[in-house]
């Protein structure tokens, strides 16, 4: 709450009136010293509300923000991973402009990984633990039975 200079213009022409001048200097003293005491009492109601009452809040709440500090970053890197895949889903099916370098350099790259991928898990002799079938429907490795 502030007071313009008319308002306390006001506020001293009325003091004026009621008092009188010979006493208005007292009465201003007095007011004086009684807003001083005023500061004084709240500053130290002040203090004390701190220490006996948000400091201790203050203190016990610190090992439960430490305990949830990991369970932040946990939510923190799934909301990444979700925005993540909602970005990769939102670009399936749209067009891909076939002058741009940068789609084919990704075409070609997931090119690259699946055929990586597909080598990777193909039967191979050095390889019998790859678990896939003949096209006979036999397992690979003659020693194993078949789980078809």
């Amino acid at each position: 709450m502030k007071i313009g200079f008319q308002e306390l213009l006001v506020v001293f022409i009325v003091a004026l009136v009621v008092v009188g001048p010979d006493k208005l200097p007292y009465y201003a003293k007095k007011f004086g010293q009684a807003m001083a005491q005023f500061k004084k009492y709240t500053a130290e109601a002040t203090k004390e509300i701190r220490e006996n009452v948000v400091e201790p809040l203050q203190e016990a709440q610190r090992p439960l923000r430490e305990a949830m500090e990991p369970f932040d970053e946990i939510s923190r890197e799934v909301k990444g991973s979700v925005n993540e895949v909602k970005a990769s889903f939102s670009d399936i099916g749209k067009p891909v402009k076939n002058g741009s370098s940068k789609s084919k350099e990704m075409s070609e790259n997931t090119a690259e990984v699946l055929q990586n991928e597909a080598s990777e898990s193909a039967y191979s002799p050095e390889n019998p633990e790859s678990g896939i079938l003949s096209p006979e429907g036999e397992s690979p490795n003659p020693e194993e039975p078949c789980q078809a």
